[in-house]
């Protein structure tokens, strides 16, 4: 067969299956980690491992996540119908780009002279005992953070319910902020809304600490409840998830801060736009809301850089 055809006829056969699967796809609260299966079981809460798979989060500049998946375990899952029709069209696009694999791979084989690239060596997250930060910032407040946290929790479903996530930013990573914006791109295109109702944030547990690139790094895992469901906006019907079950989510969260950097009040650091003189509340970056320019600083603050579901139980 000729490789161009060859080739076209892939990519139709990938474009019919995800058209095949759009109607059905859903997200479900913050990053998509709640669905219609249940994943996951029970955890402990301490330990640093855990660590490999399913991160939502933008690569830091000093390091990387494998996993990385774009709506999150569960709700990749339940993208996938039990309609035999959508399974064999999906058996027979997984057989048409293992063929084109191949045959890349061949050729790629032939050509002696081509360069290896290897993947850079993974951050070291070894996790250290957080009692032992204190020696590193003195008023470090552990009860502080985690009251923060799940205040914090609150308000991303909150925000992604409205789909406009821009009041968060301060408390992301550029790259976390971003890549859950495409997210929430996807999900205001396809004119759903994801509803997070009696929220209820059971615990949250640092579960240590480490040092890289000159970055401090803390491991948090946090437990909810809620009651998650997708709606279409056509409608108002509901189209994933359920309005009477609750769900038990566990998550495990990455924050980041600039080495060096002491504990202050948890004020957000002001600067002052330089285009236009207007104060800003910012940590990272933010964008002013009078001229538009986007002001960037160092982290003097812990940001969200990495999220991944642990679990979900529906009961």
């Amino acid at each position: 067969m000729n490789k161009k055809i060859f080739g076209i006829l892939a990519a139709a056969l990938l474009l019919s299956f995800c058209l095949c699967l759009a109607p059905d796809g859903t997200w479900a609260d913050f990053g998509g980690f709640s669905g219609n299966s249940d994943y996951g079981g029970s955890s402990s809460s301490g330990g640093g491992g855990g660590w490999s798979g399913g991160w939502s989060g933008g690569s830091s500049s000093h390091g990387s996540y494998s996993g990385g998946d774009l709506f999150g375990a569960a709700a990749a899952g339940s993208l996938l119908s039990s309609d035999g029709d959508d399974w064999m069209l999906a058996v027979i696009v997984i057989v048409v780009l293992g063929i084109v694999f191949l045959n890349q791979n061949k050729k790629k084989s032939l050509q002696s002279s081509a360069p290896v690239y290897t993947a850079p060596a993974p951050v070291n997250r070894n996790l250290k005992p957080i009692s032992g930060y204190l020696a590193l910032d003195p008023q470090f407040d552990e009860a502080k953070l985690r009251a923060h946290l799940a205040n914090l929790y609150v308000q991303m479903q909150d925000a992604w319910h409205d789909k406009d996530i821009s009041s968060l930013r301060p408390y992301m990573t550029d790259a976390f902020f971003n890549q859950m914006d495409r997210q929430l791109d996807a999900l205001r295109k396809a004119r759903r809304t994801d509803c997070t109702e009696n929220i209820a944030v059971l615990d949250t547990n640092l579960l240590g600490y480490w040092q890289s690139g000159g970055m401090d790094y803390l491991a948090v895992r946090l437990k909810s409840r809620i009651v998650s469901y997708v709606l279409d906006d056509r409608t108002g019907k509901v189209v994933s998830g359920d309005q009477n079950r609750e769900k038990f989510m566990e998550y495990e969260w990455e924050l980041v801060r600039k080495t060096g950097v002491l504990t202050s009040d948890g004020q957000k650091q002001t600067a002052t736009c330089p285009h236009c003189g207007a104060p800003l509340k910012i940590n990272a970056s933010a964008p002013c809301a009078y001229c538009g320019s986007v002001v960037s600083v160092l982290n003097e603050d812990w940001d969200v850089s990495g999220m991944k579901g642990i679990s979900q139980r529906t009961v």
